[in-house]
């Protein structure tokens, strides 16, 4: 599905698709909620915070 798809697609508008794209079984990554302090550490001051660098 892989092969069709990068056929068919624009190259300047498109990524090249991966057979994992058309994985149904596939988890995705999912997002971690986090507070607006945690962006604060992040980009203010400028290091991880304690809970993601597990």
């Amino acid at each position: 599905m892989a092969l069709i798809a990068n056929i068919q697609r624009n190259p300047k508008r498109q990524r090249a698709a991966r057979p994992s794209d058309f994985d149904p079984f596939a988890r995705k990554a999912g997002f971690m909620k986090a507070d607006v302090s945690v962006l604060k550490e992040v980009f203010i001051e400028g290091r991880m915070p304690n809970h993601a660098r597990e």
